[in-house]
């Protein structure tokens, strides 16, 4: 997908400057919800004691019973939209919600989100969750790819969802058209810089668009064949995943052998001197 694509803000993907296609998830409309009713039930909560401590402290002080209705509105901006942006810029955006859910407002580059847009957010907020209950939010939401409400839209941020599960690379073997060059090939003297670049590039190879993806294995294929002997022709890719395969199974084969001389001298590691007694 072509950052020039002009749907490309609603894919979840993030093209990075190596042209590698990030998968970024954004939370759904249901967690999204979630979410909102813990954030907005805490906030409530805080804002209704910030305005019954207030409101007693006038009185007790003797403020005009004109000030109460500043005093009310000054206390409801302070809870519902100062209090909130406050935690999503410090908390880099997260929130109590969001935490309990696994999810981050990020903006739409996926960078970190500023005061800036954290105030939008909840200035908007306020409309569109706290006066229609959440109902405008949700109708929004669900008219987009990226669930994102109403504030997201106008601060450029949506809901990236981070609990994910981990994720196994894949190990492959020496591809079958090379199983026959593979029996007589040394890949010994590759240098373990480069073994760990080819390593990396095999695991993110199928994020990179085709025409890097072709180019960098070109490059690294290159390079490995200062080291490999004999060089196989054929697909620059299927070669590094042969050196690769071979290289795992040399430091697997060295792995063992120590493993194996380790065992044969741990009774004389761990005997006692002759003669000394032993107090275990």
């Amino acid at each position: 997908m072509s950052s020039t694509d002009p749907s490309f803000d609603d894919q979840p993907e993030l093209l990075t400057g190596e042209a590698v296609a990030l998968e970024l998830r954004a939370t759904s409309v249901v967690l999204r919800m979630a979410g909102g009713i813990i954030d907005y039930l805490v906030y409530s909560i805080a804002t209704g004691l910030l305005v019954w401590l207030s409101l007693s402290a006038a009185a007790a002080v003797g403020v005009p019973d004109e000030l109460t209705t500043a005093i009310t509105i000054g206390c409801i901006v302070l809870g519902l939209v100062l209090l909130p942006a406050g935690v999503e810029t410090v908390a880099q955006g997260k929130s109590l919600g969001r935490l309990a859910l696994g999810d981050r407002i990020v903006r739409d580059d996926g960078g970190a989100i500023d005061f800036r847009h954290a105030v939008i957010r909840a200035f908007v907020g306020v409309f569109e969750i706290v006066f229609t209950f959440g109902g405008l939010a949700v109708v929004v939401a669900m008219l987009n790819t990226r669930a994102k409400r109403l504030g997201d839209l106008l601060a450029g941020t949506y809901s990236q969802y981070e609990r994910v599960g981990a994720v196994s690379a894949p190990v492959y073997g020496v591809p079958v058209e090379l199983t026959e060059w593979a029996s007589t090939a040394d890949v010994a003297r590759l240098p373990d810089p480069l073994a760990r670049r080819i390593a990396q590039f095999l695991r993110q190879a199928a994020g990179h668009l085709p025409a890097t993806r072709e180019r960098i294995a070109r490059d690294l294929a290159t390079e490995a064949a200062l080291f490999v002997s004999p060089v196989p022709g054929g697909d620059p890719e299927l070669f590094l995943a042969a050196v690769a395969a071979l290289r795992r199974g040399r430091e697997a084969t060295a792995l063992q052998l120590e493993r194996a001389r380790l065992d044969e001298l741990r009774p004389t590691l761990a005997a006692l001197p002759h003669g000394f007694p032993d107090r275990g």
